[in-house]
């Protein structure tokens, strides 16, 4: 038995004769975390982007393993692409055996994987699957990894955001959602209300597509180039990579709501929201009602200032910053708010000092977006960066309705930015002041962020869904990386 070793460097090179399908094969790992091994044929097994975790089991060592299918080193079953498996070798001593052992474990702890996870499972959302998608697609995962998890099935809305707020975040290593967008939100949310916030963030946090949108774990994999699917996210939780993402602080008064993946008025905020009640249509409901709005197209009055990144100074017209705003509220919805103290209080950038620009309606839609997708199959903002310090902005003024229909249509692959109807910047701060539909000024709109309703005005969607915010000024900064995603790389 060869044994080689490098003080500076945990990945060890060990050559040995080992049994494998009880023939004695010469099996070698390399400095730079591979198996390989002949078997009939030469095999390599890359154990930091293949390996999940290693089992002991006696005087053999099982190594469980994912592959790509295009890789062919394995037989696995189809998982979308990836496929569980395992390689079994026998080391032919004891003192082979401990070696081996001792190696493989170093060499594992060496890439700063998660050991314990918190999981939130959200049974209500998209088509009610991620239950399903946990114990067909993740658990199998984090048990082959040997890691630790403990399951928290949300039971209402904010229910996770709850949880986070008073959680001992020494206990685990990151926090996964196996939902859409929404228990993202509300874990960030959660976060940044606590006492202990700065430190709170830099929790690492995990997505597994299950809900409507997705847009979040998709930007992630499609920024590595990987299908949006749950295998695929929950190995990128496993291999432990992180990214920071920008977060947008969303103010009005004293009342803040933390955004990290879009903020939407007009039409686009009014199909996500007005469309829950064909919820049980899937993601077929946002097609389904955006041709309604387009047949009734609605145009709101209303202004929007911002600071524009560099390079993208000539849109709209000079003005300065007036001010942070403020709104009276009821007793009733200050109480709904449930407004607290603590925690972060958004960015202390001074704004009266920054370079200000403005736009004034009637609009059609204006859309913030802080990564490019928007959902599985809507590609909202195609340059849109995780940590880039800037939010995309998309306006949209006055349209045909059958050029919107041909805009819209567009949106799966992002060239709708080009039509000649979109203005397409990036903006450091942004305010908006939201005015009454052109056709009937007693109506009002609708303001989402994150597929939340954030605000509605007079006269408009009827929902038991209590508002963060009153339909009226608000104003939106950006803190570059504040939170952190786990992410294929």
């Amino acid at each position: 038995m060869d044994q080689r070793s490098d003080s500076e460097n945990l990945s060890p090179f060990i050559s040995d004769l080992v049994l494998v399908n009880g023939k004695v094969v010469p099996l070698t790992f390399t400095r730079d975390g591979k198996l390989l091994w002949n078997h009939n044929d030469r095999r390599c097994l890359n154990v930091e982007k293949e390996a999940l975790g290693f089992t002991f089991e006696g005087s053999r060592i099982r190594v469980n393993v994912v592959v790509e299918k295009r890789d062919r080193i394995l037989c696995f079953a189809n998982m979308g692409g990836i496929g569980r498996q395992s390689f079994v070798f026998e080391p032919l001593s004891e003192e082979s055996l401990t070696l081996w052992s001792q190696k493989l474990r170093d060499y594992i702890d060496s890439l700063g994987r998660p050991k314990r996870l918190l999981i939130f499972v959200n049974p209500f959302g998209g088509k009610k699957c991620a239950t399903k998608i946990f114990v067909e697609d993740v658990r199998p995962c984090l048990e082959d990894a040997d890691i630790q998890f403990t399951v928290i099935e949300t039971k209402h809305q904010l229910h996770a955001k709850e949880v986070v707020k008073t959680l001992d975040l020494s206990k685990y290593d990151g926090i996964v959602c196996v939902s859409g967008d929404g228990i993202l939100v509300e874990v960030i949310n959660g976060l940044l209300e606590r006492e202990d916030w700065s430190d709170a963030i830099k929790m690492p946090i995990g997505m597994v597509p299950a809900g409507t949108g997705n847009g979040m774990v998709k930007s992630l994999l499609d920024s590595a180039g990987e299908i949006c699917s749950p295998s695929n996210a929950i190995l990128a939780v496993i291999r432990g990579h992180t990214r920071s993402l920008d977060v947008a602080t969303i103010s009005q008064g004293k009342t803040r709501f933390f955004s990290v993946l879009m903020l939407a008025w007009g039409l686009i905020a009014d199909i996500d929201i007005e469309s829950e009640k064909y919820r049980w249509m899937g993601s077929a409901r946002i097609d389904f009602y955006a041709l309604q709005r387009i047949t009734y197209l609605r145009h709101y009055n209303g202004r929007v200032s911002f600071v524009p990144a560099p390079g993208f100074e000539e849109y709209g017209e000079q003005t300065s910053y007036s001010g942070e705003p403020s709104c009276e509220t009821s007793t009733s919805q200050q109480e709904s708010l449930n407004i607290q103290q603590p925690g972060y209080l958004g960015s202390d950038v001074k704004l009266e000092n920054m370079h200000w620009r403005t736009i004034s309606g009637p609009f059609v839609s204006i859309w913030l977006h802080n990564v490019p997708w928007g959902s599985e199959d809507v590609l909202a903002a195609p340059n849109a960066m995780f940590s880039d310090g800037y939010l995309d902005l998309i306006i949209v003024k006055d349209i045909p309705k059958l050029s919107l229909l041909s805009l819209l249509s567009k949106m799966n692959d992002g060239s709708h930015v080009h039509c000649p109807h979109v203005m397409y910047l990036k903006v450091k701060a942004f305010v908006l002041e939201p005015g009454a539909r052109i056709d009937d000024p007693m109506k009002e709109g609708i303001i989402d962020s994150d597929g939340e309703l954030l605000a509605r005005g007079n006269v408009t969607y009827k929902g038991n869904v209590k508002c963060y915010m009153a339909y009226d000024k608000l104003q939106i900064t950006v803190d570059q990386g504040l939170a952190t995603l786990f992410a294929p790389v």
